[in-house]
């Protein structure tokens, strides 16, 4: 199991964002999508689930491969931060659910993520969905170069 600083403002939120940022990179190659990597910290430092975009299926978005590795009663949920290198998005052609549904279906009551999703594909609201379903969610776009250097040849 991963160990890392436990989740909070400041040093601990980039810590985890820069992390995200590294697993975006192993993101198989697309014209058509973004290349995201997530993380699920609980209160005490340890990974619960992590993922990227693409991993598993030509499909996934890195939040639901995160929240897919997550035992869906383990009580550490409750209290865990999900970070995206990107915004979760809030509708998709190839899925049912959009990633802000998926979170909102579970107990984490935390996401912080680097950069607010473009209107590249879609007109995205998902840190908007967060909150209204009473989630706390923390923007870095201190940290969103990294995120844009990934994804530079979907920019034009």
């Amino acid at each position: 199991m991963t160990i890392g600083p436990p989740p909070a403002e400041g040093a601990a939120d980039a810590y985890w964002l820069r992390r995200t940022v590294e697993l975006s990179r192993s993101c198989p190659p697309s014209t058509t999508a973004f290349s995201v990597g997530c993380v699920v910290v609980a209160a005490d430092g340890a990974v619960l689930g992590e993922g990227y975009s693409r991993r598993d299926d030509p499909h996934d978005h890195a939040e639901e491969v995160a929240l897919r590795g997550i035992d869906p009663g383990d009580p550490r949920s409750r209290g865990a931060t999900l970070y995206s290198s990107l915004e979760p998005c809030s509708s998709r052609a190839s899925r049912p659910l959009a990633c802000s549904a998926l979170i909102i279906s579970t107990p984490v009551p935390r996401v912080v993520f680097a950069w607010r999703e473009p209107a590249v594909f879609v007109d995205c609201d998902g840190a908007e969905r967060l909150r209204s379903a009473g989630r706390t969610v923390i923007e870095r776009p201190d940290l969103a170069e990294g995120v844009r250097g990934v994804n530079a040849h979907l920019l034009g």
